[in-house]
């Protein structure tokens, strides 16, 4: 395969669209739900200084390799390794990526269906006055309704490789420009209104003042873990957007321009719902369910609470659709990359994830007592394996690749930062980024 013609037009547009595919349930779901888990501030620093140590070298690595490349990821990887002198068969690790990205978008999208249903359910006022007991019992209702939750997983599939099916111009850049600005909007809206709440004084003293007591072997690990998955780093779907990335653009300034961003989604979040879940004495570490059960009880206590709770999952939409497109995105440019035009390419992919993706509908129903390895369900495998196993994995090859392997000079021309500015770069990927990593991978496992 030649090299890719197309291109983001802008660097603004560049740096728009990989916030957008680093923005995701990962700050808006996992961020908030670990946080209250971790010990709020402890966490959210540690968080922090990962995302420097860890998640930004490996960021930069797997997008200056395609942007080498400019190709699909596998074509890049195989034309990079064999140009270094190295073995061809590293095109490998973007097939590895492909699988990695497959699974994870089977489930984002159906999770991402839920906030379709919540959307709506807010903006008619389902939870406007109802008590913990009835919300938590509409919520597993919804699960164990297999038309409602394909529907919605339908649809959401629907919104997603359509976009993708337009191309970079007509269809990803488009829609980032579109949404990614309205998305901080929603959240600077929520974040204000947060400040009206009871619970804002104590949800920013708990968020902001440290607590040295309260590090431990666990929450570092949780910390690293999370800075790592909330990038998007590891599945090769960013070097499908490094090989769009335009000419004579700083790398490092545009991923710095992108951790800015992706931080502050989460802060943002953290503090409007954690106002919130303060605000009505609520226990801010109930773990998954903080999304989707606590905060519509919360939210149901307060004057207006289904705009903003609208408003909220409005939010959440936006963030998954933006993400789940950087998802799907190699997987379309693998398929271009044997010769298959990009609407064929989009249509074959959204099929087979949607198809995939009902095992993980039916984990809640007919198959909820089908177990797949131990006690996990489908929907529990793919949730766990493909996040705390694959994206670890990949994440470690791509660094290697980019810091041992490919040649010097590909690396620093693609990163752009100057020979001291690469210099730096390689030697926190060597010692620093990938001994972090291989901890991350050893955690999941163990």
């Amino acid at each position: 395969m030649n090299e890719t013609l197309e291109r983001w037009s802008s660097r603004r547009a560049f740096i728009l669209a990989v916030t957008g595919a680093a923005v995701g349930l990962g700050n808006i779901w996992r961020f908030p739900y670990m946080t209250g888990e971790n010990g709020g501030s402890t966490f959210l620093l540690l968080y922090i200084a990962f995302v420097l140590l860890l998640g930004l070298p490996v960021m930069m690595a797997e997008i200056l390799i395609g942007r080498a490349g400019r190709r699909s990821p596998m074509q890049s990887l195989g034309h990079l390794a064999r140009a270094a002198g190295a073995s061809p068969h590293w095109r490998w690790l973007g097939v590895f990526g492909v699988i990695t990205v497959f699974f994870i978008l089977s489930f984002y999208s159906v999770v991402s269906g839920w906030s379709i249903e919540y959307l709506v359910e807010s903006i008619n006022g389902n939870f406007a006055g109802g008590t913990p007991q009835a919300i938590g019992a509409n919520f597993n209702d919804f699960l164990a309704d297999p038309l409602r939750m394909t529907f919605n997983h339908t649809l959401f599939m629907l919104l997603t490789m359509s976009v993708v099916a337009a191309g970079i111009s007509g269809g990803l850049e488009k829609l980032n420009n579109l949404l990614m600005p309205l998305l901080y909007l929603l959240l600077i809206v929520l974040a204000v209104y947060a400040t009206t709440t009871h619970g804002f004084g104590t949800a920013m003293a708990w968020l902001f003042t440290p607590d040295a007591s309260a590090i431990t072997l666990s929450v570092v690990l949780n910390a690293m873990g999370h800075a790592f998955f909330t990038l998007a780093v590891g599945a090769c779907a960013l070097m499908a957007y490094g090989a769009y990335m335009p000419d004579h653009q700083s790398l490092p300034r545009a991923v710095a321009a992108v951790a800015v961003l992706d931080v502050l989604v989460a802060l943002l979040s953290g503090i409007a719902i954690f106002s919130v879940v303060f605000s009505q004495g609520m226990d801010p570490g109930e773990g998954p369910g903080l999304m989707f059960v606590t905060l519509p009880i919360a939210f149901a206590e307060l004057p207006g609470g289904s705009l903003w709770l609208a408003i909220f999952f409005l939010l959440l939409l936006l963030a998954t659709w933006t993400s789940s497109i950087n998802l799907a995105e190699p997987m379309v440019a693998t398929l271009q990359g044997a010769g298959l035009k990009r609407g064929r390419s989009a249509a074959l992919v959204g099929v087979a994830v949607w198809a995939v993706g009902l095992l993980s509908v039916l984990s809640f129903s007919t198959m909820a007592d089908v177990h797949w390895i131990g006690e996990m369900n489908f929907f529990d495998l793919v949730t766990t394996v493909p996040t705390d196993f694959f994206l670890p994995v990949g994440g470690l090859l791509i660094a290697i690749f980019a810091a041992w392997v490919m040649s010097a000079e590909a690396a620093e021309r693609a990163l752009d930062a100057g020979p001291g500015g690469f210099r730096t770069w390689r030697a926190l990927v060597r010692y620093v980024s990938i001994p972090l990593v291989v901890v991350v991978l050893l955690s999941g496992l163990f």
